[in-house]
């Protein structure tokens, strides 16, 4: 299940699709095996063949159609605009996939940060603020199996982590964890019919969090509330 789920990835990355014997060296997979799982995924709709080359097909797009849902539906990017308008900060829209943390909006006058989430740039959920908000958000048994993967320079970062995770699952809020080289952070949950779906946060030097850190809270504590209101379903 690793390697189909690092086939479809690859392939959802590559702009003009990939051939087998690509898909077999990103994977450091023979090409036999490699061809067994991609007939598959062909068959089944997952995988489109042209010209021996393999792009996205239409099946992962019907799924999150017959389930009516997108990642995230209650925050736009209209929403992130308002909050970077206000802040002055980068402001993200992230989302966990697997042991990952990825940007799926933004709005930002930093490159930097403009990178990350135009390539959806993998990060780690255990250091960054949105990480720690999905991580509370997470049911506990996949929570304890995501923590048992950490290697052992995080064990720190994981004693810091469970210290607030109290306060996090109370309010919705995580702020300035300090994990991250790249920068610091506030970020909220958003939550859809209870459950945490994604966070909104504002990412900046650490310095500039620590000193507006209160200012950033009631921030997305305001705009948290407006996108409750619009996940509340008939």
């Amino acid at each position: 299940m690793d390697r189909i789920a690092a086939i479809l990835e690859l392939v959802a990355r590559s702009r003009t699709g990939l051939t087998l014997s690509g898909m077999a060296k990103e994977l450091d997979a023979p090409i036999s095996s490699t061809q067994g799982l991609v007939n598959g995924l062909v068959a089944t709709g997952y995988l489109e063949e042209h010209e021996r080359r393999y792009s996205l097909g239409s099946a992962p797009y019907l799924l999150n159609r017959l389930a009516g849902r997108q990642p995230v539906s209650t925050v736009t990017h209209a929403d992130l605009e308002d909050v970077h308008a206000s802040s002055g900060l980068t402001t993200v829209l992230s989302i966990a996939v697997g042991p990952n943390i990825f940007y799926v909006d933004y709005c930002s006058s930093d490159p930097k940060f403009a990178y990350l989430a135009e390539n959806y740039v993998r990060r780690s959920l255990i250091r960054t603020s949105g990480g720690w908000i999905l991580l509370a958000g997470m049911e506990k048994r996949d929570l304890w199996a995501y923590i048992q993967t950490l290697p052992d320079e995080d064990r720190d970062t994981v004693e810091r982590f469970f210290a607030a995770l109290p306060e996090i699952e109370q309010t919705g809020i995580c702020a300035s964890p300090n994990e991250s080289t790249d920068g610091d952070g506030v970020s909220v949950a958003v939550r859809e019919n209870g459950k945490t779906v994604a966070a909104v946060g504002v990412i900046a030097p650490h310095t500039v969090i620590t000193k507006e850190r209160d200012r950033l809270v009631a921030l997305l504590e305001q705009g948290a509330r407006s996108w409750s209101v619009r996940s509340v379903r008939p």
